[in-house]
């Protein structure tokens, strides 16, 4: 194995991944978490003055660590079949969202600010908390969410879309219901489009409510379907985790070269 092969497998996650491979990632996939919670409490104004040398020692290690990765991952990367030619695959690489993800980790702490406003520099700074995503590369349960997503996307769009025709339907219920008993409250459609999400949703701040008998009642068929309709995605969901798992473990059957039963795992 050439040592561009190495370090691609020692990147990877990979299911045979054992001992140093193993440890790297989980490295890998602290370094992360601590990052998070560093942009966290690096908000709190006495936590950022106290300790301002180390937020930003712990910044130098992290980015430095982060850099390397990706510039070693975009060097291996052609170990890939589809990433092979050594120009033209690693910037076919270095488009890929998960790539792209890599390098919005460290970006916004090499770009320096400059004459930027200080709450806009804040702002970018925020968005080093998309090395959440880069943690998918960390966690195989991570990825089988990933592909039950990828199977069940229709079902779960069309999900989507039945919960965006009821409240549309629920927005204009309640508009012709209370228009005329809170004009400045149910002031159009759109205006009502707040008092479905919340509805839907069961949170029901208490900021907009509807007074008349026909108006609460349309608003309690309104909250039974929110109940309904948020359950319907989970059991998608649960469905597909299944059928991933069962084909996993059929995939990970052996054979008896005798009989041809399964052999234990």
């Amino acid at each position: 194995m050439s040592v561009r092969d190495r370090v691609f497998h020692l990147l990877e996650v990979e299911e045979r991944d054992r001992g140093i491979e193993k440890a790297l990632n989980g490295a890998l996939a602290a370094l992360i978490i601590l990052n998070i919670a560093a942009v966290m409490l690096e908000t709190v104004e006495d936590l950022h003055i106290a300790y301002r040398w180390v937020f930003a020692a712990f910044e130098i290690f992290s980015v430095s660590v982060f850099a390397a990765e990706y510039l070693l991952r975009l060097w291996a990367c052609t170990v890939k079949p589809g990433f092979a030619h050594p120009v033209w695959g690693r910037l076919r690489y270095a488009v890929s969202p998960i790539a792209l993800v890599d390098l919005a980790a460290i970006l916004p702490s090499i770009v320096p600010g400059g004459t930027v406003d200080l709450r806009f520099a804040r702002a970018i700074r925020l968005v080093r908390l998309g090395r959440a995503l880069k943690i998918a590369r960390y966690s195989q349960s991570l990825h089988a969410l990933g592909r039950v997503l990828r199977a069940k996307r229709s079902e779960l769009a069309v999900t989507g879309f039945a919960a965006l025709i009821l409240l549309v339907c629920a927005a204009s219920g309640i508009y012709f219901a209370e228009h005329e008993a809170q004009p400045r409250v149910f002031s159009s459609i759109p205006a009502a489009l707040w008092w479905g999400v919340v509805t839907l949703t069961t949170v029901g701040y208490g900021d907009v409510f509807p007074v008349t008998p026909l108006g609460k009642t349309l608003a309690a068929v309104v909250a039974i379907l929110g109940i309904g309709l948020f359950a319907l995605p989970t059991g998608i969901l649960a469905g597909g985790f299944a059928e991933d798992l069962q084909r996993q473990r059929e995939g990970s059957r052996k054979p008896c070269p005798h009989c041809g039963g399964d052999l234990p795992n």
